[in-house]
């Protein structure tokens, strides 16, 4: 309400009625802004000391965000992704199958049978220049007949030494040297010596075969991994495995069928 007062009104009167206090703020505690309490203010310090305020409010978000920036972020894996975990998976396993079976057919063939083959002659190794190096890599092999061996070498002066590797072979071959071709005579198996053999191939054959499981397995490791992260069902894993089981049989029929057909090249006359 106004008032009236003449010059000999005395001043202290006028401000009898305190002026109201339009704001009070308190710095806030982890500001660096303020040392000071509770501030009263007028208005328009009031309106400078807000804008402070919320300049030191407004920092607190950067911080935040910066704070989520360090956390890790979680997604899940597309379709795309875990298809291509599944190709992956698909092609190691047809890839180790198919060398296993390439190992059990050339373990098959580096056994000797009363006929000639070049494959007899594949574990050889020869010192050649100080280092073992196979004799395919240094020689041709050729089957002149059904019941000899010849080896040219690209080096003559390999002569020796792949004459010395072929003594110390479990082939039972005396190898015919005449400085420039090696001639090897295949002497005819014993009945006796043709079943051990057999028992040997018996045994590599076997041999595969826990190979190839042995992938397997560790296929299915692999799917059961990706359904502990959620990328497949249990019934996908069930199809996968049923399907993996499949392949399987697949290589050991190879196996089986490389088996036979060595038994039966031993065992023939």
């Amino acid at each position: 309400m106004a008032m009236n007062f003449s010059p000999s009104t005395p001043m202290g009167s006028i401000y009898q009625h305190k002026p109201k206090i339009l704001l009070s703020l308190q710095p806030p505690q982890d500001s660096h802004l303020s040392g000071s309490k509770n501030v009263s203010c007028g208005a328009a310090s009031n309106y400078v000391k807000l804008e402070v305020r919320l300049r030191a409010s407004a920092a607190k978000p950067l911080v935040v965000k910066h704070l989520l920036q360090k956390r890790r972020v979680l997604r899940c894996a597309t379709i795309e992704e875990i298809e291509a975990e599944k190709s992956f998976i698909e092609e190691d396993v047809k890839e180790r199958m198919e060398k296993t079976v390439d190992t059990v057919r050339s373990s098959f063939n580096s056994i000797r049978t009363g006929r000639s083959n070049p494959a007899m002659l594949d574990k050889i190794e020869v010192e050649y220049y100080g280092a073992p190096t196979n004799l395919k890599s240094i020689a041709q092999i050729s089957t002149p007949d059904a019941s000899s061996l010849l080896v040219k070498p690209y080096d003559k002066s390999a002569l020796k030494a792949i004459e010395k590797a072929i003594v110390n072979s479990d082939l039972g071959m005396t190898p015919n040297n005449d400085g420039e071709v090696i001639r090897l005579a295949i002497p005819q198996l014993t009945l006796e010596r043709r079943k051990e053999l057999s028992k040997i191939v018996a045994k590599q054959a076997e041999e595969g075969k826990v190979a190839l499981r042995n992938v397997r397995r560790d296929a299915i490791k692999s799917y059961e991994k990706l359904e502990k992260e959620k990328k497949l069902s249990e019934d996908n894993v069930k199809d996968l495995s049923s399907d993996l089981q499949k392949v399987t049989d697949e290589y050991m029929k190879k196996i089986d069928s490389l088996y036979k057909q060595k038994e039966k090249e031993l065992l023939t006359v």
